[in-house]
């Protein structure tokens, strides 16, 4: 059985997946601005992610009896200033994610909801992920830089990420 503390944080997180998503839909249509394509694509793919995270944590909480309480979302922001300030900006979201993600798996823990566990453990891999990802994309805009043809050859590199959704969004 699932106390109500975790549902409360299940809920929390649930938005910050959201959250999410509403971010990563704005800087794609930023990079789309920037006439930055490639990386649009790339940002999209995480706002499909991101979406996707939001619907395993709703089925979840659905599963267990609980139910879904959506919160307000406060808006993201338009403007970003250079591609690798927007991944920079990226990376740090993704920190605060996976802080997240580790606040429920303690609690998980410390009340021995092993089913959660469980639940929580997919989100502690893919955070690994994310973060390597973000930190990948940043060393090699470093090398490339703001503008000119090392940007371009990044931002054709970002425009191949294609969105596979996971086997089940079972909880």
């Amino acid at each position: 059985m699932i106390s109500k503390k975790m549902v409360l944080g299940l809920n929390k997180q649930l938005n910050n997946e959201l959250y999410s998503a509403y971010l990563y839909l704005s800087m794609s249509s930023y990079t789309n601005f920037m006439g930055l394509k490639g990386a649009a694509n790339w940002f999209m793919v995480q706002y499909q992610e991101e979406m996707f995270h939001f619907m395993k944590f709703y089925n979840y909480i659905n599963s267990q009896g609980e139910h879904v309480e959506l919160a307000a979302l406060a808006a993201p922001p338009s403007e970003f200033g250079s591609l690798l300030a927007m991944y920079e900006q990226t990376l740090k979201h993704e920190q605060f994610i996976t802080s997240s993600i580790n606040e429920w798996m303690e609690l998980a823990i410390k009340e021995k909801d092993h089913a959660t566990q469980i639940f929580l453990q997919w989100f502690v891999t893919e955070q690994i992920e994310e973060e390597s990802n973000d930190n990948d994309i940043i060393a090699k805009l470093k090398l490339a830089g703001d503008t000119g043809p090392g940007l371009l050859m990044v931002d054709n590199e970002l425009a191949a990420r294609v969105f596979t959704p996971p086997a089940t969004l079972a909880p």
